[in-house]
């Protein structure tokens, strides 16, 4: 099982699993009940139940690189580019914008 912190303004939102049964996505209990919390995304709206799918959620799939970006990211870190879980904890460190993903 791989497992990625994913952050949203500096403050840890949530964690993302990569599991046998799939991939699974929850929000920290302490995110939700700030006055300030937003969602992710609008596909992942703040709840307490884990959101569950049994491919790599579309928000996150489209925080990894592509093109010659993905191509650098093959060849200096011998990732494989159908590995997206890996791709994403290698790559999404420091995202363009507000969200951040952490291997744990």
């Amino acid at each position: 099982m791989r497992q990625g912190a994913i952050w949203i303004n500096n403050e840890q939102a949530g964690i993302l699993k990569e599991t046998d049964e799939g991939y699974f996505f929850s929000y920290d209990e302490s995110y939700l009940n700030k006055d300030n919390a937003i969602a992710i995304a609008l596909s992942l709206p703040l709840q307490e139940n884990a959101f569950q799918s049994e491919y790599q959620f579309p928000f996150f799939d489209g925080l990894i690189p592509e093109g010659w970006l993905l191509d650098i990211a093959h060849k200096n870190w011998k990732l494989n580019p159908r590995d997206r879980m890996g791709l994403l904890l290698t790559t999404c460190r420091n995202c363009i914008g507000n969200i951040s993903v952490q291997e744990i």
